[in-house]
């Protein structure tokens, strides 16, 4: 998990988040979904010559991980351990996801700073304890509104389920703490006023609005009819509910309470990127806890969609869960890493199919991508022995291929960094990747190269240096998306031994013509993206 942008010191670090994850269970395609995300938005920003910060982590209390556990016959802890090191840090790896760091819930330098943050809430008169009864999902580890419910059928006709684990909801009294959420509200209100950009997309940012407007109650933010959690300072016979717990990881994990250098350099989050299902907590809980100890609020916070498969929204509990590795081992890792962000739209509900995926690997990344790097080098080697020709003789036609070259650059540099628009960045870079085919196809360097006199020569360098140089440019644009074949295609054009490590390459500055030195050693490598092999059964 190499962090390389990460130890600039200086300036406020670019902090992006994911949701930490419940360890219930291993990671399905959902979870990568967003982290593959945060990691190509960390990945861009740091190629920008950027200080950044990226988290990741698992949340490992509540009453769902202690019953999991139960049902495994083991401790929570010994639970939440397992599937850490065997399941989640492993596929982390596995994708190339390079976070800075990975909070744990039950980890001390969080546990300690959660006390100290509730109660200093007691302390200001923000918490009081009261009794409560209603529905509460385990699975959500949340108490429910009547009104959000829904009617079961079959075996759970007549009683009423939870809206996004499809199980009934249990009737919960216990008496507890409570955070004076509902005096929030105007706050809140004005404060999504004044930050129009703080939820996205917009449909999301609506929905939360309108929750608001119709007023707050306060927050349950104890439990004492379980034990698994940080227990409450004040009286111990409760716990913190879990998500207060959780989202005081976004403080911890960077110094609350124990590094206040690193904490004023890092806090709050640029980006708390989430799955829609968790949107009220963190556009409305974290704000309001926030705002009542007096700290900063985060730049954004940005919900991705559902991924379905059939329709189904995609996690364990309804069993349509697909291991990331059962695609990895079929397409490879980078071309998962691109697959997801660019066939949807970030912020969209969006559907997986193994036969679309096929599809787009083969026309997209093989077809028109790896074909373009392997027939450049290929005509390179055959004609000019390997060594990169120089580009005397341009016209029109390469102006026009340098003018593609600084529109992807641009394009794809705010829709990726600024707009978490990975589908229109990446486009935007396989639009050129396409105008590069074309050139190559009307140039015919194959037929150029019959003639031998030093004009055609000239324009059969012209062309093969364009071609060259033109890829030097994607390497550096996709390197974020596709880590592994952008290094590869970096060597195959002797781009490491004459310009250094890509890594170091200006992703803004990917456009500037002319970076690729004329003489460099181009060598036909392994095809990037090899012929699928058929659908395993």
């Amino acid at each position: 998990m190499a962090a390389t942008g990460s130890e600039k010191q200086g300036a406020t670090a670019f902090y992006v988040s994911t949701p930490i994850y419940y360890v219930n269970d291993a990671p399905h395609l959902g979870h990568a979904y967003t982290t593959v995300a945060g990691d190509v938005l960390t990945r861009w920003h740091r190629q920008r010559g950027e200080k950044v910060w990226y988290l990741t982590g698992t949340d490992e209390h509540g009453q769902k991980i202690m019953r999991t556990a139960e049902a495994n016959e083991v401790t929570p802890q010994a639970w939440a351990d397992k599937l850490v090191e065997e399941a989640w840090k492993p596929l982390w790896e596995h994708l190339n996801i390079a976070n800075d760091d990975f909070i744990r819930t039950t980890e001390k330098r969080h546990t300690d700073r959660v006390q100290e943050f509730v109660q200093d809430l007691y302390d200001k008169g923000e918490i009081y304890k009261g009794g409560y009864e209603g529905p509460y999902c385990v699975g959500c580890e949340e108490y429910k509104l009547p009104g959000d419910l829904i009617d079961g059928e079959g075996e759970f006709a007549g009683q009423k389920l939870c809206p996004i684990h499809k199980k009934p909801v249990e009737l919960l009294k216990e008496e507890n703490y409570f955070f004076k959420l509902s005096e929030y509200g105007p706050k809140l209100l004005e404060f999504y006023a004044a930050n129009p950009d703080f939820i996205q997309p917009e449909s999301a940012r609506n929905e939360v609005v309108n929750f608001v407007e119709q007023g707050l109650q306060d927050l349950s933010i104890s439990r004492s009819t379980f034990d698994w959690g940080v227990p409450v300072p004040w009286d111990p016979k409760h716990v913190i509910y879990v998500w207060v717990d959780a989202l005081l990881n976004y403080a911890t994990a960077v110094g609350y309470g124990a590094n206040q250098e690193k904490f004023d350099g890092t806090f709050p989050a640029n980006v708390h990127l989430i799955g829609k299902d968790i949107l009220r907590f963190h556009s409305v809980i974290w704000p309001a806890m926030l705002m009542a100890q007096g700290l900063p609020l985060p730049g954004k916070v940005v919900a991705n969609g559902w991924l379905m498969v059939g329709g189904e929204k995609m996690s364990k509990s309804n069993l349509t869960g697909i291991k990331p590795q059962d695609l990895t081992s079929h397409f490879g890792v980078d071309a998962y890493r691109w697959y997801f962000l660019r066939a949807i739209s970030y912020g969209s509900d969006g559907s997986f199919s193994w036969e679309d995926f096929s599809a787009r690997y083969t026309s997209e990344l093989a077809n028109d991508y790896g074909n373009l790097a392997s027939r450049v080098a290929a005509m390179v080697g055959k004609y000019f022995s390997g060594a990169l020709p120089e580009d005397t003789a341009a016209g029109d036609a390469e102006q026009a291929v340098r003018d593609g070259l600084a529109k992807a650059v641009a394009t794809a540099d705010r829709k990726i960094g600024e707009e978490l628009d990975f589908q229109g960045g990446i486009l935007a870079i396989f639009d050129f990747v396409k105008q590069v085919n074309g050139y190559i196809t009307e140039q015919e360097p194959w037929k150029v190269a019959k003639d031998t006199t030093p004009e055609g020569q000239a324009r059969l360098a012209t062309i093969l240096y364009t071609a060259a140089e033109s890829l030097r440019g994607v390497a550096v644009l996709l390197n974020s998306v596709m880590p592994e074949t952008s290094q590869k295609l970096w060597e195959s054009l002797g781009a490491e031994e004459s310009l250094g490590a890509l890594a170091d390459q200006k992703v803004q500055d990917a456009g500037t013509w002319g970076v690729l030195p004329a003489g460099a050693t181009v060598t036909k490598g392994a095809v990037l993206f090899p012929r699928l092999e058929e659908k395993p059964a």
